[in-house]
């Protein structure tokens, strides 16, 4: 049937039919009061959201462009970082890294196992000489359901005292509690397409003082994404540029939702998704790609030994119309994803395990 399709993927996820409508308005000036008054709640809500008292900064790209923001605005051309890299994300910073002419040594890990926070304490503690000026992190790998342990990690960062963590937070900002001021990060990149429940094309960035200090001498070019403009057309209420007026009107909506659940109760329903799913995997007799005591509270990795992950994820969208995501690289073909993050319910998940369930049986 037309308009039924599910989406069980990491992102874009489920957009609310508040959000949609919410949309649906005409756009507004965006150099008007009312527009203003907009950014002015948004601004607002998403540091209640962050955790944070920081600057949140909002910008018209995807989590990508956030992050590529939060390297340039506070490194220089041959300095020395620190990539966590356990999945294609991790994979992605190292590169994107290398481009901007910075220095990268990886911290790796087989992908579907997490980051070894002594690896990185190992390479701090030796870096004597101060040298190394950011540890870049993904919090929830994507690409395999991992969630890195960033606070150990910050803690090792934090020992080091010159070095800045730059965390990809693009699926855990919204489905995990990432007490932002408490762990004391420095820059912190989010995607709207995730838990925020709204269309990709927003980027969101949490600056703390101590990166905004590594900005001032940091000089790799940046224009559009040069993020001082930013902070001072935050202070009025307003953007240096013309913003996508209605995706921030789904984001004014989406986050008055997410107020009206509470933090507390997001980060539990979360939980529980994770869980649950992960439970009736098991139960049909799946494997899980990534290990339970470091499970993303956004997508649930699954590694079929008895069929191929691309037949189930076909079946399931043409029989059920369920979209799940495939795996990336070497591991297409070997697993498939279930996304549980944003605008997702118990009801969601056991729709899509019934389906699962029924299509495993159909396969043989």
């Amino acid at each position: 049937m037309q308009d039924k399709l599910m989406l069980m993927i990491p992102g874009p996820t489920p957009v609310p039919e508040r959000v949609l409508l919410a949309m649906a308005q005409h756009p507004i000036g965006h150099r008007s009061g009312d527009f203003s008054a907009i950014i002015g709640e948004l601004n607002d809500n998403l540091k209640w959201l962050h955790q944070t008292k920081n600057e949140v900064l909002t910008l018209c790209v995807s989590g990508t462009g956030a992050m590529e923001a939060g390297i340039i605005n506070f490194l220089s051309a041959g300095d020395s970082v620190l990539v966590g890299n356990n999945g294609k994300f991790g994979e992605r910073w190292g590169i994107m890294s290398r481009k901007f002419g910075l220095e990268v040594e990886e911290i790796t890990a087989e992908w579907g196992k997490p980051l070894d926070p002594e690896a990185f304490r190992e390479k701090l503690e030796a870096d004597t000489e101060k040298k190394i000026k950011a540890v870049i992190i993904t919090h929830s790998e994507t690409s395999t359901g991992v969630l890195n342990d960033l606070e150990t990690i910050n803690k090792h960062v934090k020992a080091h005292g010159e070095a800045l963590i730059i965390v990809d937070a693009v699926t855990s900002l919204g489905a995990v509690d990432l007490k932002i001021d408490e762990l004391a990060l420095d820059v912190v990149a989010s995607g709207s397409q995730k838990g925020y429940m709204i269309p990709p094309g927003l980027g969101f960035i949490s600056v703390s003082d101590k990166a905004w200090r590594a900005y001032e001498t940091a000089t790799l070019p940046k224009f559009y994404l040069d993020l001082a403009p930013y902070k001072k057309a935050n202070a009025k209420n307003s953007s240096p540029f013309t913003p996508p007026i209605n995706l921030m009107f789904a984001l004014q909506a989406s986050l008055q939702m997410m107020k009206e659940e509470g933090l507390e109760n997001i980060f539990a329903r979360h939980k529980r998704l994770t869980h649950l799913t992960r439970d009736k995997v098991k139960a049909l007799g799946l494997p899980l790609f990534a290990p339970d005591d470091c499970a993303s509270y956004a997508v649930t990795a699954v590694a079929p030994d008895k069929h191929d992950a691309e037949a189930i994820r076909s079946t399931m969208r043409k029989k059920y119309d369920i979209a799940l995501a495939g795996g990336q690289d070497h591991l297409k073909g070997k697993i498939f994803r279930i996304g549980h993050l944003g605008f997702m319910s118990d009801r969601d998940v056991l729709t899509a395990i019934s389906s699962l369930e029924a299509t495993l049986q159909e396969l043989g």
